[in-house]
């Protein structure tokens, strides 16, 4: 065997074993049976790779731990489901590898894995991620146009800032409540106190970091290349909008394998449109109503 091939079976060797070691410790992290059987079946199938790999380079190897301290923590912080499809993601490469060094048959495995393995895990929180887009891109689209409103409408912090809290936080408790009734109408087979519970709080939550800049510039905060403290906290509120975005839709976009980049657009560019036409009510009813703070 030469070099360069017994270098790229020792990479897939490396990477069997570090798979196997996050399947495994998934595996430990679930109570569901069902789920713990699935991880635990993936697992001893990249043990089987790892072994096959062994016996033509005839070494043993250990796994990348960081990698695997890295996928669990994601899985502590995303859910399972999310770290196992941010892992397999990178096994297209791996199955055109193998393919290339003729291990038909390790490739035809590890391209399955997601269709007919992982394709039956099922995570309690995956089944309310209705309930968190609808009060995330609620709170996001209705919290960022109103901000914009009365942010040249009044052109206080403070004022804003309550003006947000007490709209926000009204909103969150009347969309957890909404949510409720409609799953209860619905009757959907998630729990309608669950859904209920995750509209509100991402809708809480989006509200808190929309109106944070404004709770932390002041009135004696400088102006920035001309801008005023009450301009430069709607900017700082627009960004963390367009990273909640981000963040989020990278999120589905790996657990449900969708393109990013087409929901990033298009809920970003409702984000803009929406905040736009809030700036300009605020600055009509601003002259209309004659308000002068």
């Amino acid at each position: 065997m030469d070099e360069e091939r017994r270098a790229r079976l020792l990479k897939l060797q490396r990477m069997e074993a570090t798979e196997a070691e996050v399947y495994r410790r998934l595996a430990r992290m679930q109570k569901d049976e069902v789920n713990r059987s699935i991880l635990e079946g993936i697992s001893l199938e990249e043990e089987r790779h790892e072994v096959v790999i062994a016996g033509m380079t005839g070494e043993k190897v250990r796994p990348d731990m960081r990698k695997v301290r890295r996928q669990i923590m994601l899985a502590r912080l995303f859910g399972f489901t999310f770290s196992v499809k941010m892992m397999e993601s990178t096994e297209q490469d791996a199955a055109a590898e193998y393919r290339m060094l003729g291990l038909d048959d390790i490739a035809d495995e590890e391209e399955a894995h997601e269709e007919n393995m992982i394709g039956m895990l099922d995570e309690e929180r995956l089944r309310y991620s209705g309930s968190v887009v609808l009060g995330m891109s609620d709170a996001l689209v209705e919290l960022t146009g109103a901000l914009a409103g009365l942010t040249f409408a009044l052109q206080s912090l403070n004022l804003v800032a309550l003006a947000g809290l007490v709209t926000g936080i009204s909103a969150a408790f009347s969309m957890g409540a909404s949510e409720y009734l409609s799953s209860r109408a619905e009757k959907k087979s998630e729990s309608a106190v669950k859904a209920a519970f995750f509209t509100w709080i991402s809708y809480l939550i989006t509200v808190l970091l929309l109106v944070s800049p404004y709770l932390l510039f002041s009135i004696d905060s400088p102006d920035f290349q001309g801008l005023a403290p009450h301009i430069q906290a709607l900017i700082c509120t627009f960004i963390i909008g367009l990273l909640i975005v981000a963040v989020f839709n990278f999120y589905v976009s790996v657990v449900e394998e969708v393109s990013f980049r087409s929901k990033f657009a298009e809920m970003a560019a409702i984000l803009g449109v929406v905040s736009l036409i809030s700036y300009g009510i605020g600055i009509v009813l601003r002259g209309v109503l004659g308000v002068e703070v």
